[in-house]
């Protein structure tokens, strides 16, 4: 009887053992950005080098590209500062300085980032 159960143990052994065998080969985590869906961002490009506008413009991009991805900042808020921001970058770049910065003060203000 001991004949028999020595393989039979072994058969189970084996059979417990291959399942621990992977297969697949492990997926590498997706690099940090902004959340799920959103969209490239604001067209910063042809905004006046030094201008203060352009500065405004970059600092506050920066802060809310952080907040977003550090999951600080809801889905639907980001999309809406991205626009806000963009439409500021367009009246930078169109030489509406002024127009630009104050656009991105209010949007500050309306999203709770204090100069």
């Amino acid at each position: 009887m001991r004949s028999l159960a020595l393989p039979g143990a072994l058969v189970a052994a084996a059979l417990l053992l291959s399942a621990c065998n992977e297969t697949s080969r492990p997926v590498a985590a997706a690099p940090p950005g902004p959340p799920p869906g959103a969209s490239a961002g604001p067209v910063l490009g042809g905004l006046p080098p030094g201008a203060p506008c352009t500065d405004a413009i970059g600092r506050y991009h920066t802060v809310v590209q952080h907040d977003a991805d550090t999951g600080n900042v809801n889905q639907s808020v980001y999309h809406q500062i991205e626009d806000e921001i963009s439409r500021a970058a367009a009246a930078c770049a169109s030489g509406r300085g002024g127009e630009a910065i104050s656009l991105i003060q209010s949007s500050k203000a309306r999203h709770g980032y204090h100069a």
